[in-house]
């Protein structure tokens, strides 16, 4: 799949996944719908979701690691920093040939620029706090939580899943 088609649907799905509001209820019920994505098909993930500097819910699902929540650690990193999606981020430095260090100087044991970390985005506020899930391939990871959101929203998901590989 070329890299521009996923960049304009993610573009999309940042302009559209927006909440009218966002408290901790809601981050509950965000993150119980991704864990119950999950574990209805068997994934193995962490998953996440914060305002920036304050961690809302958070689960580790059977037979992740340590290193699973240092991902979402890494992947949220970007989220704070450019309000975009992970992914969005990863693939702009792909086409690049770039990495985050090269770039902007971040250090890879910061910021990873890999799918799964999505801005949490409210109507009228702007960008306060991201979803994260770690543990698929960096696609799926970011597909899962786009599902979510969807489902959260009111939204169509079929409406904003990136293309087939």
């Amino acid at each position: 799949m070329p890299i521009a088609d996923d960049l304009a649907k993610i573009a999309v799905q940042e302009s559209e996944l927006v909440f009218p509001s966002f408290d901790a209820e809601r981050a509950w019920k965000l993150g119980s719908k991704l864990r119950q994505f999950a574990t209805e098909r068997n994934h193995k993930v962490a998953i996440d979701v914060r305002r920036f500097g304050q961690q809302l819910f958070f689960t580790a699902l059977a037979n992740t690691t340590p290193d699973n929540s240092e991902w979402v650690r890494r992947k949220s990193n970007v989220v704070a920093r450019f309000l975009r999606s992970s992914y969005a981020v990863g693939l702009q430095l792909q086409q690049k040939n770039s990495d985050m260090m090269q770039k902007y100087g971040l250090p890879l044991s910061d910021y990873a620029s890999h799918g799964g970390s999505f801005p949490l985005h409210v109507r009228g506020a702007g960008v306060i706090g991201a979803v994260t899930v770690s543990g698929l391939a960096q696609r799926e990871d970011h597909g899962l939580v786009v599902e979510a959101l969807c489902a959260l929203l009111g939204r169509d998901h079929n409406e904003f899943r990136l293309p087939v590989e």
